[in-house]
């Protein structure tokens, strides 16, 4: 059976970090734009990487950010992969020496494939839903028909995300991760472990089925 890998973002708190790893996540996304409810300061990122065990990745989020704060927050923070939700073209995000994906907001008229060749050197594609006024984490999901049976990156599906849907979206887009933030949390920011755990069920739900025609 394939299993879907699971991404919880936005952590602020170590509590969190220890119910995410607790609950068997595979990844934790930290938020490095300041305008986000859910950013977090160097100094907190670091002492929240600190509390991670082997093999549960750090994913560092950023957005249009500039080279040197980049830069700044990788002198700092142990990062095993970055996470670029602007614009960013694909020659500035692979300067900087460590794996990423890039996160693409599902706007009408989108072609995903086209995205996934342009930013061929990408460890994945995210593919979120679009707001013109975010860049992310906006609690909503896209019509998932939109997304190609077939891309040239591995899919990390985003948006709008909860217990109660995402076995339903890796049934349908079987994705090889998913993506979550709002979806377990009881304000922004701050997760439920409660939520956690049953968000990871309905993965487990979804895995059960997603291998069958």
């Amino acid at each position: 059976m394939t299993r879907t890998r699971v991404k919880i973002c936005g952590l602020t708190r170590p509590e969190d970090v220890d119910a995410v790893v607790a609950a068997g996540a595979d990844a934790v996304g930290l938020v490095f734009h300041p305008s986000s409810p859910r950013s977090v300061t160097l100094e907190q990122a670091a002492g929240l990487c600190d509390r991670l065990p082997p093999f549960v990745a750090a994913v560092g989020l950023f957005v249009d950010a500039p080279e040197h704060r980049i830069r700044a927050v990788l002198d700092r923070v142990p990062l095993d992969l970055l996470q670029f939700h602007g614009d960013e073209p694909p020659e500035f995000c692979q300067g900087f020496g460590r794996r990423w994906i890039k996160a693409i907001r599902m706007r009408p008229g989108l072609d995903p494939g086209a995205q996934a060749r342009t930013y061929e050197g990408a460890a994945g594609l995210l593919l979120d839903a679009f707001d013109p006024l975010l860049p992310g984490g906006t609690g909503r999901t896209f019509d998932w028909g939109h997304i190609p049976a077939r891309l040239d990156l591995p899919i990390v599906l985003a948006g709008g995300l909860r217990p109660d849907n995402v076995a339903e979206a890796i049934r349908r887009v079987r994705p090889y991760a998913v993506d979550v933030s709002g979806g377990v949390e009881i304000a922004k920011g701050i997760k439920d472990p409660a939520k956690i755990s049953a968000f990871m069920s309905g993965v487990s739900d979804g895995d059960s089925t997603r291998d069958l025609p």
